[in-house]
């Protein structure tokens, strides 16, 4: 995908939140680390310019609800569940879109999704995806979806943004043999 393609999609997935959602009232967008919350703001600009209304953005870090990824629990993610407004809004009263750039497996939003019910209950929780690659281990599903692009497993997805280093949005699938820039 080119700058302005992953533009298109981020714009139309913006739209879709909000139609689906029905306004922009309780709702609110939390981007999975690492690449999510930058896609994140860029679906709440896009929210915020058509509609004229802010939509609060938060970031979530899965690394200590990981079940594929042993290692130490990070004490600061785990801290957070105690404040009653972790993410800066009432969680209880808002639909959640966690923001993703790539689903693949599902374990990812797995652990996003335990992180958010560990601090609250959500009233709602949806799913943004820039690129849907499929080979889901576990039954999610996305409910907004920039492109999907039909993967081998061992091939990889990469997704560039400009606010990391530099140059132009992009999304390129990389073969199992090539190197990662």
């Amino acid at each position: 995908m080119s700058d302005v393609e992953i533009e298109r999609a981020l714009t139309r997935i913006g739209h879709e939140i909000v139609e689906k959602h029905g306004g922009t009232e309780d709702l609110a967008l939390v981007g999975i680390e690492r690449g999510g919350p930058t896609l994140a703001a860029r679906i709440a600009r896009v929210i915020a310019d058509r509609y004229e209304a802010s939509v609060p953005v938060a970031a979530v870090d899965t690394a200590a609800w990981r079940d594929d990824r042993p290692g130490p629990v990070d004490a600061d993610a785990t801290s957070a569940i105690d404040d009653p407004q972790p993410f800066g809004f009432e969680l209880p009263r808002s639909t959640v879109v966690l923001v993703d750039d790539v689903l693949f497996t599902g374990r990812t939003v797995r652990a996003a999704i335990d992180a958010l019910v560990d601090r609250g209950r959500p009233a709602a929780v949806r799913l943004a995806v820039l690129i849907d690659r499929g080979h889901r281990e576990l039954p999610i599903r996305a409910d907004h979806v920039g492109k999907n692009v039909p993967t081998a497993r061992d091939e990889h997805v990469e997704v560039h943004l400009a606010t990391e280093g530099g140059g132009a949005d992009s999304v390129r699938l990389l073969a199992a043999d090539e190197t990662r820039t």
